[in-house]
């Protein structure tokens, strides 16, 4: 299942010491297991979930990589890779 999935990766994050934050659904306990903070957001309809997720995600993703110094345009240690299940 794909829940099964993202949660195997999350603790393979984990296990490498990285910190998590989750996003969930208002009333959405179980993810304080997996991660140190958690967003919530709230009950949407499955397609437009995505929009309250990802976009936040991204733009948090840059106000944080750039508070600390990074380049967000040249990531370091960025390699092309496919997987294949």
């Amino acid at each position: 299942s794909p829940h099964a999935k993202v949660v195997s990766n999350i603790q393979e994050v984990r296990a490498r010491g990285a910190k998590t934050i989750g996003i969930a659904e208002e009333g959405d306990e179980a993810v304080k297991a997996y991660a140190e903070h958690v967003f919530y957001i709230p009950e949407t309809p499955t397609l437009l979930a995505p929009l309250l997720s990802t976009v936040p995600l991204q733009i948090f993703a840059l106000a944080l990589a750039s508070a600390k110094g990074y380049d967000v345009d040249q990531p370091r240690n960025l390699a092309k890779s496919v997987t294949v299940e």
